[in-house]
């Protein structure tokens, strides 16, 4: 009869941990889903802004040889991306393609002018930051005009800080529940163990004693959990890659790892936590209370 019995405990044991790393499990699986859409939005933002370029047009008396000489001090500058020198002769072609005729035939000249493509970091792509490079290249005697459309920068970034708004009230909303969700599961299964814990206590253990194997037992929970969620996020990021191929652009190994790493260290540190104030509780609980 006692066999019996202790193999029933023992799968109640078991069935109970299962449950508890797979509701843990889950809930880091959510949050790691949107932590990977809130860092995709970002990658995006920037891919977005930083193909927000605009035209730096060069005077038709400038030699190719100043023009290039130009071109190599931009690119040492460090808000800019990427520079592309766009000859008389590219513009002319490409203005071609797009009418659909050669006007240079019927003009009979080109009166297109060299120019240099520019694509700035991210975080300079504003009309605010777009002002100040204005004036400073215009105050260039090789630069004749700058052109681009602020409208569109402005609109883009208005777009831009609205999304980030919605994405980050959604995240801690999300993070909250997740929270919340985990707490409950670890203070059930503390729940379940509750006379373990006052018996350990009237038999002369310490407090220290007590808490030790329940902490150290969640956090083994927890850290299964995030392992388990990380391989789910993973599943979904290798499906994701082959239905949308363009993903790999917006997408780099630090950006994952930083994203395991805080799905590891949320399972760790909110199943310790709960686990630490659920075992606080019952340790100091009354034995009427128990019931």
């Amino acid at each position: 009869m006692s066999r019996n019995e202790d193999k029933l405990s023992r799968r109640r044991l078991q069935t109970s941990t299962a449950t508890t790393i797979i509701s843990i499990s889950l809930v880091l699986f959510m949050l790691g889903l949107l932590g990977l859409i809130v860092l995709h939005a970002q990658k995006l933002s920037d891919y977005v802004k930083e193909n927000i370029g605009f035209s730096v047009t060069i005077r038709e008396d400038v030699k190719e040889t100043g023009i290039l000489e130009f071109q190599k001090k931009l690119d040492l500058e460090s808000y800019i991306k990427s520079t592309e020198y766009i000859t008389r002769e590219q513009a002319a072609e490409n203005l071609t393609k797009d009418l659909g005729e050669d006007f240079v035939d019927f003009l009979g000249y080109n009166p297109l002018l060299a120019s240099i493509d520019i694509r700035l970091n991210a975080d300079y792509a504003n009309n605010d930051s777009l002002k100040v490079l204005e004036k400073k290249l215009l105050a260039n005697p090789l630069v004749k005009e700058v052109f681009y459309h602020k409208s569109l920068v402005e609109l883009v970034n208005q777009n831009i800080r609205r999304i980030s708004i919605v994405i980050l009230a959604f995240t801690a909303v999300l993070l909250l529940i997740s929270i919340a969700l985990i707490n409950n599961t670890i203070r059930l299964s503390v729940y379940s163990k509750r006379f373990i814990i006052k018996s350990m206590q009237l038999v002369g253990a310490t407090q220290r004693f007590i808490r030790k194997p329940f902490i150290l037992r969640s956090l083994l929970h927890g850290f299964i959990s995030a392992v388990i969620a990380i391989l789910l996020l993973g599943l979904v990021l290798y499906f994701s890659r082959k239905a949308l191929p363009e993903l790999v652009d917006l997408q780099d190994i630090d950006m994952f790892l930083s994203l395991f790493g805080i799905v590891t260290a949320l399972g760790l540190f909110i199943t310790g936590i709960s686990t630490l104030v659920a075992v606080h509780k019952y340790l100091r609980i009354s034995n009427d209370k128990l019931y």
